[in-house]
């Protein structure tokens, strides 16, 4: 039974927009979300390492005509966060919570992991799937749980799935760790063509046929690109990139990236088109976002924002971001509201017409942006932004908390206790984003007081991870051996796939 109580992290007030709005919404049809209104079909297209500075709305030097166009047409979410990593952010855009809560934060789930989203938690497709969502495809990378079925997407709420269940796959040949992993449902797919064209052919094909149904429809679109391995068709790296300039390995990567976004830019155009074909635009969500800030070695593509993936600054958190919606959202607006991830599914349920706290009985962290949708110029219910990870282990973990216009970064082993942050085992950094948010002016002598608070607030929410949290990324690394195309039996739920060689400790 889907069940759980819709309350934010710490603060009381929050958790009541997740109602309130809804309610409000019901009586005022010009509103995002009028339960007069026919539901809207749900689009949610999520990059993979897209940097801040990687998008054509931002920087010249890439093309991306299609997601420009998404800007132009709805809202810009400029405060926009997202975990430092892919696994955590898919994991919190699925449940509406801090993925710490269930154990999905501390690092990704590589090849050899047996490990996925608890199928206790509720998912967004599941809760939509009894708000009358018929028909709910995900088309790309998967990456929450591949070893065992219970944590495959037609196990935890969508009705087709088309992509690859592993993070980094080759391009080509579509295989991790030499092993083709491809499919539709459960069934390995023997498809030919470039992962990036794939997914989106597949995509705008499946919203083809939903828009023939009555019933609207969640279409999540999880690209790969423009993660690495770095592959581009060759007339990708023609049109969009400039490789012969390139003059080490990360510069040639960074022309490659540039081809694969530009590539991953015309298959949302093929989505959009599908949409528009559909005569169902208006009422069509399209949500797009990445799922973490750039990688570190590609020279500017955060810009100008510090750091990068697998760090809690600016860079690794704060990401491109927009929402359309031509029957409810004016376009060309833009909105610096702190929001991401985790409010997706408190957004998404209220526009349908549901309630959270009748569709799930656990931690809801996110909140309903609908009033934001409406007017960028709306406040929200204030509340702590958290972001964590520890992917080499306790020795070395990243937090950070925005609160009221602050943001504490901590570095450094498990934070258990503010005497820590003097004993010189942490770097410790303290910004005033409102003045400074390229994170410039560390004022942690200077505010001294602001550091102890925040730290405390860090430590409360470090210490809801589950001691069975997902491991850190090296361990079991060595000796493992995929199963098959990576096979799994829908008949045998919790049947664990691949193994390890003969003495070989995971």
């Amino acid at each position: 039974m889907l069940m759980r109580a819709c309350t934010a992290f710490g603060i009381l007030v929050v958790s009541l927009s997740c109602n309130v709005l809804a309610d409000e919404s019901s009586t005022d049809t010009s509103k995002p979300g009028a339960t007069s209104d026919p539901l809207p079909n749900i689009v949610v297209i999520l990059a993979d390492d897209l940097g801040w500075n990687s998008v054509g709305y931002h920087n010249e030097e890439f093309q991306t005509p299609h997601i420009d166009s998404l800007v132009a047409s709805g809202i810009t979410l400029n405060r926009f966060y997202v975990a430092p990593m892919c696994s955590p952010t898919r994991a919190g855009m699925m449940t509406g919570r801090y993925p710490i809560r269930f154990g999905c934060a501390r690092a990704v789930i590589p090849p050899y992991r047996d490990f996925g989203l608890p199928t206790s938690e509720v998912t967004l497709p599941e809760m939509l799937s009894t708000l009358g969502y018929k028909n709910r495809g995900i088309f790309g990378k998967w990456h929450l749980g591949h070893r065992r079925a219970k944590w495959h997407p037609l196990a935890q709420g969508f009705t087709h799935f088309h992509g690859h269940y592993n993070g980094a796959i080759d391009y080509f040949d579509l295989s991790r760790d030499g092993v083709h992993d491809w499919h539709v449902g459960f069934d390995s797919l023997d498809e030919q063509g470039y992962a990036t064209d794939l997914i989106a052919d597949a995509a705008a094909k499946w919203i083809r046929q939903s828009a023939e149904s009555d019933a609207p429809y969640f279409c999540y679109v999880p690209f790969n690109a423009p993660h690495s391995p770095y592959q581009a068709p060759e007339e990708a790296i023609e049109q969009y990139g400039d490789l012969p300039e390139a003059t080490d390995r990360d510069g040639k990567h960074r022309e490659i990236y540039k081809a694969m976004i530009g590539r991953m830019d015309e298959g949302i155009g093929r989505i959009l088109q599908a949409v528009e074909n559909s005569g169902e635009s208006d009422n069509t969500i399209v949500w797009f976002f990445s799922d973490n800030g750039g990688v570190g070695n590609l020279q500017d593509i955060n810009k100008p924002l510090k750091g990068a993936k697998l760090t809690v600054f600016e860079g690794g958190i704060r990401v491109p971001a927009c929402v359309r919606w031509p029957a409810k959202i004016p376009a060309r607006n833009s909105t610096d509201v702190v929001c991401g991830y985790i409010d997706l599914l408190p957004t998404l349920v209220a526009i349908a017409g549901g309630e959270c706290s009748k569709l799930s009985e656990q931690t809801i962290d996110g909140i309903d942006l609908t009033s934001v949708f409406a007017e960028p110029a709306a406040s929200v219910a204030e509340r702590s932004w958290f972001s964590y990870h520890g992917q080499s282990g306790v020795s070395s973990e990243h937090l950070a908390i925005v609160d009221k216009g602050w943001k504490l970064v901590v570095n450094g082993p498990q934070l258990t206790d503010v005497k820590q942050l003097k004993d010189g085992s942490h770097q410790v950094r303290l910004y005033h984003l409102e003045q400074d948010l390229n994170e410039t002016n560390n004022l942690v002598k200077e505010k001294p007081r602001k550091v102890t608070q925040l730290a405390k607030q860090l430590i409360d929410h470090r210490s809801l991870q589950p001691k069975n949290a997902v491991p850190s990324y090296a361990i079991g690394r060595a000796g493992f051996i995929p199963p098959p195309l990576w096979t799994l039996d829908p008949a045998d739920p919790d049947k664990l796939v691949g193994g390890y060689e003969a003495n070989e400790s995971k």
